[in-house]
């Protein structure tokens, strides 16, 4: 019996390592390219666009298993039918149910991996990612191109002609600013340069003339030094333990459907194994093989289940959802294939 068990799991291991590597390469390169979109809006190194892939990680494995578990499980037991060996088993003794004992082990643990990664890793994962992209933006906001139109500068516009690389020396700058909806300043100097203090950033201008303009007058200031500070309300990142994140799910509604989601589809290797089983575990003499099929319609199954519980789902209709769906799949195994085998 262990030996059986043995070699049911061998090859359970290896179907799912043959599709569980080219999925995971395969969402790896849809992050990768995700967050070399990032660019776009931030500067970042090689090392830094893998410190962000490693954020997505505990996504891109949370996503993979399950498809990778259900694939696996049926075209294990699909082979092992196909090749007589399942009948073999049959007709030494061994009854159906038994075969899906090791399966069935397996199914828990990686349900109990799923749990801890949804719940555990990709919480804490995300915060870091978030965190990450908020800090590298606002230092984007800091990059000053000389030449280039449209910059701010917190509340200010800023134009710079140009800047001497050596000295970080800015020459000849523009600043613009729009107060009220009838006021504006308007600030102009030889050279100026940015200061960073404490994650406070300011201008400091020097030798130049500022102008502050109403309905009712103009009036004109010319100035040896002027600093400028970025008033705009910096984003702080408040991270936030698992416990506080899931509880907030009392009262954001999205966060309690991606909870709700989460639990699913970390059931999904436990509550697939009767489903595949029931189609899988065949009699190769009178049945066809429907791999591809039992697999779609599987993950569609029970991924549609998923979707419908974030978006209408509460903890009593997982509940349900869950023990229905486990209960569906024993009844359809053992009306097709523990009453013969």
């Amino acid at each position: 019996m262990v030996n059986v068990r043995g070699y049911i799991s061998s090859n359970l291991a290896k179907a799912f390592l043959t599709i569980f590597i080219p999925f995971f390469l395969i969402i790896s390169l849809v992050y990768l390219v995700k967050i070399s979109s990032l660019t776009a809006q931030i500067q970042i190194d090689f090392l830094e666009l893998l410190l962000l892939y490693s954020y997505s990680l505990p996504n891109i494995i949370f996503y993979t298993i399950p498809l990778s578990f259900i694939a696996a499980v049926t075209n294990t037991l699909m082979k092992l039918s196909q090749d007589n060996e399942l009948i073999a088993l049959y007709a030494l003794g061994l009854r159906a149910k038994k075969v899906l004992k090791s399966i069935l082990l397996l199914g828990i643990l990686f349900s109990v991996l799923l749990s801890a990664i949804s719940f555990l890793g990709i919480p804490m994962s995300k915060q870091l990612y978030n965190a990450f992209k908020e800090k590298k933006k606002s230092e984007a906001t800091l990059n000053i191109v000389p030449g280039k139109l449209g910059q701010k500068f917190g509340e200010y516009y800023i134009y710079v002609k140009e800047k001497d690389e050596k000295s970080e020396m800015f020459h000849d700058m523009v600043i613009y600013n729009r107060t009220k909806k009838d006021e504006e300043q308007f600030f102009s100097s030889q050279k100026g340069q940015l200061n960073r203090d404490n994650h406070v950033a300011s201008l400091l201008l020097q030798e130049g003339y500022g102008y502050t303009y109403t309905e009712e007058k103009l009036q004109q200031a010319k100035y040896r030094t002027l600093e400028v500070f970025d008033t705009k309300q910096k984003y702080r990142f408040h991270f936030q333990d698992i416990i506080t994140y899931w509880a907030l799910g009392k009262t954001d509604k999205h966060r309690k459907g991606r909870a709700l989601f989460y639990l699913f589809v970390s059931f999904i290797p436990l509550l697939s194994v009767y489903l595949v089983a029931a189609f899988a575990m065949i009699n190769p003499r009178y049945q066809s093989n429907y791999s591809f099929i039992i697999i779609f319609g599987v993950t569609f199954f029970l991924y549609l289940i998923a979707s419908s519980l974030e978006k209408w789902g509460n903890l009593p209709s997982l509940v349900i959802a869950a023990v229905a769906t486990f209960v569906l799949g024993r009844v359809l195994f053992e009306k097709r294939v523990a009453r013969y085998f």
